[in-house]
């Protein structure tokens, strides 16, 4: 029986709490969880490998014991059922480590890439810190061979810092191969996406015994990936391809985006654009929904590390291209803030606007750089009091966002300003405006008559994600204001037009 190992964090993380923030409007306790690297399940369907046995390691005992529990750390449709089936069969969770590395034939390093936010490349290149850590401990544990796999996000390159640390550290007998095995998994979809990939690439050296290697990961992928769906190339080609994608995924929502604030200023609808962009073949209709902006820990950390790889490598322009898909994101986020404003008077001091959704995309409970925390960023800077609502979003997590300095630099003002409500109605009682952040399903099927009646009239409501029927609401009385359409066309004036 082969084993494989994921090793998921190594480094000690803050403990685990019980805590209840004093303006959540709910009466219960809630278990405070510590922001999770989804990365755990990324491996090898364990359902469908039964000869396979793989260890999930991780120096946290608190979050082990959490996988080993009956509610899961994080949510993920299909998750628990899945880990529930094969947990402690050929699937176990553990903190030791060493034992963990002494028995595996495949290490999957799995660990966080931050963007650094200190030093040479802050804001922009990866922090590999626990990736040279996870290299070293494999290095000082192992006794003989290993294949290890790169699985986190990492800048192109990488695995051979990882190959140069394992190799100037090797003990006599062994030796190491290492490949680039990047995910593809969307949040919310990633069970499916896991299940059923797109496509598998799987990089390592062009040498006897790195296609050897290769071959050893292929031969794992074939119990469920068809063949052609493998695809093996060099280690530098794998880890771009992973960067190529999430830029060019990015670069999408941005264009769009940005043809959303044209299509307001003429009174186009940036769905009927999208519709029929999406026509044509060459382009195709994926990733064409116009929102306040994309989110999640992949999109723009991937971006920035393509920009700084470009600067690295002396290409100024292409790196000003690809920032540039950063910078749109953030003026739609800011552009859609604003409009809010400008609505309710161009002040929003004092007043109680609700936010339905803090997740940056439904069917995750992930809410890193989610256009929930920065519309309330702007809108508490205007002394608004903000009143959120997520089905999965825990409190704790949305005010550890929400303190972070680089979006309010003081926790008593977030303390005054923001209450996390335990349902939707509660956030939008006496509010002047409804915010929708996240396309949650559970939004469209609200009571939103009643809704409406709890809230101060005028009652504005922002539909940030296009998921409402907006007829239906300016029928209710809602003012309804969304991205890429005007519900009411203004006459158009041209500039040129005045000087004539």
């Amino acid at each position: 029986m082969r084993k494989l190992i994921n090793i998921y964090n190594v480094c000690k993380t803050k403990h685990l709490k019980t805590s209840r923030h004093p303006n959540h409007e709910c009466s219960k306790d809630l278990l405070y969880r510590s922001r999770l690297c989804w990365r755990s399940y990324m491996q090898c369907p364990r359902l469908q490998c039964p000869h396979i046995t793989v260890t999930v390691v991780d120096l946290s005992q608190e979050r082990i014991d959490q996988w080993n529990s009956n509610s899961l750390p994080i949510f993920e449709p299909g998750l628990d059922e899945i880990v529930k089936i094969v947990r402690n069969k050929n699937l176990f969770f553990s903190t030791d480590i060493d034992k963990g590395i002494l028995e595996a034939d495949l290490i999957f390093i799995s660990v966080n890439t931050p963007t650094k936010s200190y030093g040479l490349g802050k804001g922009r290149a990866a922090d590999l810190k626990y990736i040279e850590s996870a290299a070293r401990m494999i290095a000082n544990v192992a006794t003989n061979s290993k294949i290890v796999v790169e699985k986190s996000t990492v800048p192109v390159k990488a695995a051979e810092s990882i190959s140069n640390i394992l190799r100037a550290n090797q003990k006599a007998g062994v030796k190491y191969q290492v490949l680039s095995n990047p995910e593809f998994l969307a949040e919310g979809t990633a069970v499916k996406d896991l299940l059923r990939p797109d496509r598998v690439l799987i990089g390592g050296e062009q040498t006897q015994d790195g296609r050897a290697a290769i071959q050893t990961l292929v031969e794992v992928y074939k119990n469920w990936v068809p063949q052609e769906n493998v695809i093996t190339m060099n280690t530098w080609s794998s880890e771009l391809s992973k960067l190529a994608a999430n830029a060019f995924l990015a670069q999408r929502i941005s264009s769009i985006n940005a043809m959303s604030a044209v299509c307001e200023a003429t009174g186009a609808d940036v769905s009927e654009v999208a519709h029929a962009i999406g026509m044509d073949s060459r382009i195709g209709n994926k990733f064409l929904k116009a929102s306040v902006g994309f989110g999640g820990s992949c999109f723009q950390k991937d971006v920035l590390n393509l920009v700084y790889l470009c600067e690295c490598l002396n290409l100024p322009e292409v790196a000003t291209y690809w920032q540039q898909v950063i910078n749109l994101n953030d003026f739609q986020r800011r552009r859609f803030a604003n409009r809010v404003i400008e609505c309710l008077f161009n002040t929003v001091t004092n007043k109680k606007i609700a936010i339905f959704g803090f997740s940056f995309k439904k069917d995750t409970g992930d809410t890193r750089e989610s256009a929930a925390i920065y519309m309330t960023k702007y809108l508490m800077e205007e002394g608004a009091h903000i009143r959120i609502y997520d089905p999965k979003v825990e409190i704790e997590q949305i005010f550890s966002e929400l303190n972070n300095p680089a979006i309010c630099d003081s926790p008593e003002q977030v303390r005054q300003l923001v209450t996390v409500c335990c349902n939707p109605y509660m956030a939008a009682e006496g509010a002047s405006a409804v915010v929708i952040c996240t396309e949650w399903d559970e939004f469209v099927n609200y009571d939103y008559k009643q809704i409406y009646k709890g809230m101060l009239k005028p009652a504005f409501l922002f539909d940030g994600r296009l998921i409402l029927d907006h007829q239906s609401l300016i029928d209710i009385g809602f003012h309804v204001e969304t991205i890429g359409k005007r519900l009411s066309r203004p006459n158009v004036i041209r500039q040129g037009a005045l000087t004539n």
